[in-house]
């Protein structure tokens, strides 16, 4: 049975140091020369669930096994990882080269309603591996070359382009699929799916006090859909790996972050927003959810 393997996991095994900054509330990233994880002293995971994203670029002969593929790569590919679908990465010898990338979903979703389960190379069973031309692979470069420069920059906004940057390598693998493959996973579920995304996404930001989210529960949410909660959560659990409850819990401690960081509005007045009928109930949430109160995540 494959293995689940964490951020924590990655740095202690590959790299053999923790960054200061792993689990802060900005979400995590960071980017790598695959040069420096191949021959005689790397060090390997084995095939595995990781909790993070990544985004691998590699020049050389080898094959990648996910899910229940093994696709073998010569020359230039991309291929994405995802912390549903486990995968391992086999070099048939030294001669790789490349680069990549990892990041946690809350490393994008930062000002934004980004889901990375909504686009197709993060999918289950969604296309992970892209061969490339040249040109293509030339401009592959070009973007991990800024992700080392701007991360390495002091300057106030890097991570706004290091996330722009990540998202243009996942919108410059996807133009390469044609429009039919983009959306051949389009089943019942899928659809549900979609749907569900779109509602939730329409309830935010909250941005004026006294707003509050319409839809708070997994019964509203099947109510609105007319589908049954457990036909809602079975969709969902098969697109997406996460249950309805988990979904919706993401969220709202997403858009409660956003408003105890960039708002003086009182925590009460947070927690009402988010229809929590006592702050006690909110406190309790957000506690549970973050391992702080709101009133200490404000404070950080």
């Amino acid at each position: 049975m494959p293995q689940h393997h964490t951020l924590e996991d990655f740095y202690r095994v590959k790299v053999n140091w923790l960054p200061d900054n792993l689990r802060q509330d900005l979400g995590h990233f960071n980017v790598f020369r695959l040069d420096d994880f191949v021959g005689p002293a790397a060090r390997s995971l084995p095939y595995s669930r990781k909790d993070f994203y990544k985004i691998t670029f590699v020049v050389g002969q080898s094959t990648y096994h996910y899910a229940d593929k093994s696709v073998r790569v010569e020359g230039n590919a991309l291929f994405f990882s995802n912390p549903q679908v486990p995968y391992h990465w086999e070099p048939f010898d030294a001669q790789q080269s490349g680069f990549f990338c990892i990041f946690t979903e809350h490393f994008l979703q930062q000002h934004t309603s980004i889901r990375l389960a909504e686009f197709p190379v993060f999918q289950p069973n969604g296309q992970a591996i892209y061969l490339l031309n040249e040109a293509q692979q030339a401009n592959v470069r070009q973007l991990y070359q800024k992700m080392f420069d701007e991360l390495g920059s002091d300057y106030a906004f890097k991570y706004d382009l290091l996330r722009a940057y990540v998202l243009e390598l996942i919108h410059s693998a996807q133009k390469l699929q044609p429009a039919t493959t983009l959306y051949r996973g389009s089943t019942a579920a899928t659809r549900i799916a979609s749907l569900f995304t779109e509602l939730l996404a329409r309830q935010f930001p909250i941005e004026v006090k006294g707003q509050q989210v319409k839809l708070r529960t997994a019964q509203d949410f099947a109510t609105q859909l007319a589908v049954h909660t457990n036909h809602l959560n079975r969709a969902l659990k098969e697109v997406t790996g996460k249950t309805t409850t988990q979904l919706l819990a993401e969220r709202l401690v997403q858009e409660a972050q956003a408003l105890l960081k960039h708002t003086d509005w009182p925590v009460g007045l947070i927690g009402y927003s988010l229809r929590f009928e006592e702050p006690a109930h909110f406190n309790n949430f957000f506690k549970k959810h973050t391992g702080h109160t709101p009133t200490a995540a404000r404070a950080v």
